[in-house]
């Protein structure tokens, strides 16, 4: 049996994408939102050389993560732990927080350099900003 590298770091970062989902649930118990904000601001990008494709690889695994966890991930949780993975890699990743007003729609998504991560394309036409973190 030969020995994936690819295919283990990808579990690795699923796993890793797994237990900050049940971070985030546990420490999310007492935290309204500008202290989840706040968590967020204060995850500092790490400095190191980013990895290729590792904003792809990241994603993936947070995806995956979401599709094992327990109960269903909300795309605040997802866009906290996303954008905090991203950072520690050295990618300086940003969560976005906005609205559309009729019919009113809350969402939380992850940019790079202004450009939406694992969203759907027009994810900033549809909502307007609230908070950047």
């Amino acid at each position: 049996m030969k020995f994936d590298g690819v295919r283990f770091q990808m579990r690795l970062l699923t796993i890793r994408a797994f237990c900050r989902l049940a971070a985030f649930d546990f420490r999310q118990l007492n935290r309204n939102f500008a202290s989840l904000c706040e968590s967020v601001r204060s995850s500092k990008v790490a400095d190191r050389t980013v990895p290729t494709d590792i904003t792809a690889s990241i994603c993936d695994a947070v995806n995956h993560a979401c599709v094992w966890y327990p109960k269903r991930v909300r795309c605040l949780q997802r866009s906290v732990v996303t954008t905090r993975m991203l950072r520690s890699y050295g990618v300086p990743a940003c969560m976005v927080v906005g609205a559309q007003k009729l019919p009113f729609k809350a969402h939380a998504w992850v940019e790079i350099n202004g450009m939406a991560v694992n969203e759907r394309a027009d994810v900033q036409v549809i909502y307007s900003v609230w908070e950047r973190c």
